[in-house]
């Protein structure tokens, strides 16, 4: 018996196990119950600057790809500036960094990348040790003493990580309203016991971590913009209203420890250290809010993280086809951005993408504001049209359909290198809480073990590897957050976990590759069935930041369809490979076969090269076409009647993976002679020519008619993929006895549904399931 784990279970199971967690992550405190002590920071000591070090302030701004990156400007004597490039490196951004509230600098920008700045150059030459407390305390030219231009405005690339217990320095009161804001970290609290058993938690106090303290925000002047944001960094699109007078009485029962400061956003920021500051406030006990209470906001999940099923929609409702979606992700809110236009899917061009932009398809997609919006490819290229270029949105549409973009020529000048991707905040649903590797050389590999609840206690332990495949250890690295899976394991007696948690408390196991947690994916219910046992059987896997993704060429195979009548005696090594069909086993030697021949042209369009999972020792040697085979099964042909039954079928052994022909400025890496490595490039293509043995169907008893063509890349999943919905392609055929023809052909999923309605038969956009 297979079930799904039911929701309320789900949320007790989070609630537990973060009470089981001493610390949760960044922004997954919400699951603390009330009065369970929070971690213990280091102390913050404000640094001491000596009094002849002129008093600067600092911020990131311009066109940023993260929250906490930008062109670094600098606040003196009333006018905010940049920095020049010029002998500018990461000791410096180091020093930048810390003065801003961040634990370190990950890297540094040249030559204005995020936009040439306005005003004066404030600093040039700057040389900077690492050790210094303040950018104005490092050698430079002297402050206001600059030969540069803006385009040499320089920018930095700071870590997430905030320095624990930072305390806001405000150095400059008259200029407070154009400082960003720098607090060590901001919660969502939740207050009402109805909400503090929620998860994800969608309504609460907004607190601020300033100076190792958490402080509530008075809201006399707080706005809508500002809860707008504060729901975005927490992966909920909006915000609703709330019971005002409820949290008034509580208010008046605990006295609030409120920031001193206000907050001032427009509403399209990423994150509140965007926003600007607001007043300063007096912080003298409650006097500070005496009209008001703390903020509270009230935040409107997407439909994936809705606290309960969506009981509201009735079994006939239709959902309309999204106009956007993410491919080639490794989690959930994270992709390549594509978007539906005259019924075909195609991409976005990154020129000009935004934090801005890239939020808006975030909000659009159900999710939260971006935290990155990616350019060049960097989460895999897309194929087919390049839909949008230079898209530039205000940051309140509500799909990025509706933003300006160049209107002229859609792709002018663009290719899928320059393919545009997200990644979004998400709700902290405390998935990675009750997952974890064990026995492993490294935190990307290990034993899968499980944390449930047994008895009214929580426990670890194994998960039974009967079944256990690629599409399990998938889901499993999605929900710890450690990219794709390259290696799925039956076996892991070489990582000894915990003997306590040897037994196995899952079983079953199927997932669709999809899930966001191995809890949602059918399973054993109560009574496991695992014959060989956990430990040394229990599954395991390794993942991987970066995955390949295979994407067959449709119109090569449309272009180089053709029939062959073929003699049998000329088919005797392709017989032995089971390439024919079964009636081929009583045809006589001097009658012939019909085959459907056309070519296949295999692309690697993802972030690691394409290697077959078995290792060279175990491929197997056919001596009729002397060669090795490194998978068994590549690819499924298949021939399909109009009501989707299969009429004739084919496939392809992997006998020779290797790059055929690469992008410009790509050498070939594999290459099948002399028993030389096999595998796909980045950016590279294996292409299967119409002459080569079993690159055919045959179609010797087929009925003339009209007919689906379809192809089904790896159709095992036995090697991990970033997206294994681009592994088909379908084609209308029609055979009329004497002549073939193939029309139509596209990838699965690469045209509108009311298009692929002209499909019957066949599933939409999906492999068929194991």
């Amino acid at each position: 018996m297979y079930t799904t784990m039911p929701w309320s279970l789900l949320s007790r199971l989070a609630v537990l196990s973060c009470v089981w967690s001493l610390s949760c992550a960044q922004y997954e405190y919400q699951v603390y119950p009330q009065g369970y002590p929070e971690p213990v920071e280091d102390q913050y000591t404000k640094p001491e600057i000596p009094a002849d070090v002129p008093r600067i302030q600092l911020r990131l701004a311009g066109e940023k790809r993260k929250h906490n990156e930008g062109r670094l400007e600098v606040f003196y004597e009333g006018q905010w500036g940049t920095v020049c490039d010029d002998d500018f490196n990461i000791h410096s951004a180091q020093v930048v960094c810390r003065e801003l509230g961040y634990a370190e600098a990950v890297s540094w920008a040249p030559s204005a990348k995020y936009g040439k700045g306005e005003g004066r150059i404030w600093f040039d030459n700057v040389q900077c040790t690492g050790k210094e407390k303040t950018l104005a305390q490092c050698q430079s030219n002297g402050i206001g003493v600059s030969d540069c231009k803006h385009s040499e405005d320089v920018g930095v690339v700071c870590s997430d990580k905030r320095i624990p217990g930072f305390r806001f320095l405000n150095h400059l009161t008259n200029n407070i309203d154009s400082l960003n804001i720098q607090v060590e970290d901001v919660r969502i609290r939740p207050i009402l016991s109805s909400y503090r058993k929620r998860i994800p938690v969608t309504e609460g106090y907004v607190e601020v971590k300033d100076g190792g303290k958490w402080k509530q925000i008075c809201n006399e002047e707080w706005d809508p913009m500002n809860s707008r944001v504060i729901c975005g960094m927490f992966g909920f699109p909006g915000d609703q209203r709330y019971n005002t007078r409820v949290y008034r009485m509580f208010a008046r029962r605990r006295t609030p420890s409120y920031w001193e400061y206000s907050v001032n956003c427009t509403g399209n920021e990423a994150h509140l250290s965007s926003c600007k500051l607001g007043h300063s406030v007096s912080a003298k006990g409650n006097s500070s809010c005496s009209q008001g209470i703390p903020v509270v906001v009230s935040c409107i999940p997407g439909r994936a993280f809705a606290p309960t099923h969506m009981a509201g929609y009735r079994k006939a409702f239709r959902q309309e086809q999204p106009l956007v979606r993410l491919r080639g992700g490794a989690v959930v809110g994270e992709g390549r951005v594509e978007v539906l236009k005259n019924g075909e899917w195609g991409t976005i061009c990154d020129d000009q993408w935004n934090l801005v932009s890239a939020t808006v398809v975030c909000r659009e997609l159900g999710l939260g504001t971006a935290k990155e919006a990616l350019s060049g490819g960097q989460l895999g290229q897309g194929m087919g049209p390049v839909h949008m270029n230079e898209v530039k949105c205000s940051g309140f549409e509500k799909s990025v359909t509706e933003c300006q973009f160049n209107m002229d020529k859609d792709s002018e000048g663009c290719s899928h290198e320059e393919d545009a991707g997200v990644r979004c905040n998400v709700p902290a649903m405390g998935f990675q809480q009750r997952l974890r590797l064990t026995g492993g050389r490294n935190p990307f590999e290990g034993r899968v073990e499980v944390l449930v609840e047994r008895n009214g206690s929580l426990v670890w332990g194994t998960v039974c590897s009967e079944g256990w495949s690629t599409m399990e250890a998938m889901v499993v690295c999605r929900q710890l957050g450690l990219g794709f899976a390259s290696n799925a394991f039956q076996e892991t007696w070489y990582w000894p976990g915990l003997v306590s948690a040897d037994a196995v408390v899952m079983s079953g196991v199927r997932c669709a590759g999809t899930e966001m947690t191995l809890s949602h994916c059918l399973h054993h219910g109560e009574h496991l069935s695992c014959p060989k046992g956990g430990a040394r059987y229990a599954a395991g896997v390794s993942c991987s930041e970066t995955a390949p993704d295979l994407v067959l060429n449709p119109q090569v195979v449309e272009q180089t369809t053709y029939l062959e009548d073929r003699p049998m005696f000329m088919l005797q090594c392709a017989y032995e490979e089971n390439c024919l069909a079964s009636t081929s086993s009583s045809t006589p030697a001097n009658s012939y076969r019909r085959l459907l021949r056309f070519s296949s042209q295999i692309h690697n369009n993802g972030q690691s090269d394409f290697r077959p999972k078995a290792s060279r020792d175990s491929w197997v040697w056919h001596d009729c076409h002397r060669h090795y085979h490194s998978m068994e099964v590549f690819t499924h042909y298949d021939l399909l009647s109009l009501n989707g039954t299969k009429v004739a079928e084919g496939h392809k052994a992997s006998f020779c993976l290797e790059d055929s022909e690469c992008d410009e400025g790509i050498e070939k890496r594999y290459e099948c002679a002399n028993f030389g490595e096999q595998g796909i490039t980045v950016g590279c293509w294996d292409t299967y020519r119409h002459d080569i043995d079993c690159q055919w169907v045959d179609i010797t008893d087929v009925k003339p008619g009209d007919y689906m063509f379809q192809i089904v890349i790896n159709p095992n999943y036995e090697v991990a993929e970033s997206d294994y919905t681009n592994n088909v392609v379908k084609c209308r055929c029609r055979y009329d006895g004497h002549r073939i023809w193939m029309y139509n052909c596209h990838i699965g999923g690469s045209v509108s549904a009311e298009t692929e309605d002209t499909f019957p038969g066949l599933l939409n956009n999906q492999v068929t399931h194991r």
